[in-house]
């Protein structure tokens, strides 16, 4: 682990790139290097965007997700099918807590309601070039009635939204049909602690 820290980082000039929905910024900025002394001026592009909360809802009396699923443009040109099985997810309005964003994406991405919300994890997808930050959560529901078709029309959003045994959600994992970074995090963490989320939940309501 690197005794470094963010002052270890110079920026030398930073200007805007792009400005829409999302921002980029160009930065020139140089670093300590492990062997001493400064490394060269370097140019980086980076991707600014708000920080995202990501929910794997739980029914532990059915041992059983609820996934959803979508259109994605990142996966356009990667992969025969853009639509992907994922979490409820979605960004920071301003002023919001984690928390609050998980059950507002619950509500609109999924219609469901969040009986308890576990924090998983908070990590980087893209720290290469993106300052997004996630924030990973399990949260308990109760699956019964779970399903259809879901999302905010004034957002564009057309979400379907599906029960799944939590085998059967390890299985598609594993079979590469759940292939983006917080389900699959989300699910690992799950195959770990299910258990104890079992174990724990209590008669159904």
């Amino acid at each position: 682990m690197t005794d470094f820290s963010r002052d270890d980082v110079e920026i030398i000039h930073r200007e805007a790139g792009f400005r829409g929905f999302y921002q980029l910024d160009v930065l020139t900025l140089r670093h300590r290097l492990f062997a001493g002394g400064w490394g060269p001026a370097l140019r980086r592009e980076l991707f600014v965007r708000p920080d995202a909360v990501c929910v794997l809802p739980y029914d532990p009396w059915q041992d059983a997700v609820v996934l959803i699923e979508q259109v994605r443009v990142g996966a356009l040109e990667k992969s025969t099918n853009p639509w992907m099985l994922e979490l409820v997810a979605g960004l920071f309005d301003d002023g919001e807590e984690a928390e609050q964003v998980a059950h507002r994406e619950a509500q609109e991405e999924a219609g469901l309601t969040l009986l308890s919300l576990t924090p998983i994890t908070r990590y980087f997808p893209s720290p290469g070039g993106s300052n997004e930050q996630v924030y990973l959560y399990c949260a308990t529901v109760d699956s019964r009635g779970a399903g259809g078709l879901h999302g905010l029309a004034v957002e564009g959003e057309d979400i379907r939204v599906s029960v799944w045994s939590r085998v059967d959600a390890l299985t598609a994992m594993a079979e590469g049909r759940l292939d983006n970074a917080a389900t699959i995090i989300a699910l690992q963490w799950l195959e770990l602690h299910g258990q104890a989320l079992r174990d724990n939940a209590g008669p159904q309501p």
